[in-house]
């Protein structure tokens, strides 16, 4: 059967995204500030780099640029709601902390940008290069720090992020992205193997 497709004027169609909260601080006598971005990813492994692009006018591009630091905190559905706030407020009008009822805490090898104690994960970032592209600057951080949430982990110390409920980003619409489909190297994966990952992911 013959598939019919529509054709868009070239345009950043890919998603769903992640969608998460960046905490930075420009300063130590500064209040932090939460900027949410749809645009981040994964863009090295060794060293572990991620990337954010951000406005040149949004309120957080200054407080990241002068600090060299930012926190990527990944979200979940709980905290959708505020999520959406820090992404149509500026930090410029109001302490989006205070907003959200989030708290600043601690993050591992920041000496400003916090991270969100609410949230179920994060990578702490030492921005090594800013990408002028055009609309966005991409500032791509080293990860220096990670912190998990304890209990989603098992016994045995394996990280199981499913269980955090963690949102994603489609085009102006928040989706889950909790539903476990398979695993890396599911689709060669002898049958009895097969059964027993994905009944372990059933029965959480």
């Amino acid at each position: 059967m013959a598939t019919n497709f529509r054709s868009f004027s070239p345009c950043t169609l890919l998603s769903p995204v992640p969608a998460v909260m960046v905490s930075c601080r420009g300063a130590a006598e500064e209040k932090p500030n939460i900027i949410t971005v749809a645009w981040a990813g994964t863009v090295n492994s060794d060293p572990p780099m991620v990337s954010i692009s951000v406005r040149k006018q949004r309120f957080s591009h200054d407080l990241i640029q002068r600090s060299g630091e930012f926190v990527v905190n990944l979200v979940d559905e709980a905290r959708c709601r505020a999520l959406d706030y820090c992404g149509v407020k500026s930090g410029s009008q109001v302490d989006k902390f205070a907003e959200t009822r989030l708290t600043p805490m601690a993050a591992e090898g920041m000496t400003l940008a916090p991270a969100i104690a609410e949230c179920p994960a994060y990578l702490a970032c030492r921005v090594r290069q800013v990408l002028e592209l055009g609309s966005h600057d991409m500032f791509i951080g080293e990860v220096v720090g990670v912190q998990v949430r304890d209990d989603l982990f098992d016994p045995d110390g394996s990280l199981h992020l499913e269980r955090a409920g963690l949102v994603c980003y489609d085009h102006g619409v928040y989706q889950r992205a909790s539903e476990v489909l398979g695993f890396f190297g599911y689709s060669v994966a002898r049958s009895e193997v097969l059964e027993k990952r994905m009944s372990a992911y059933r029965d959480r």
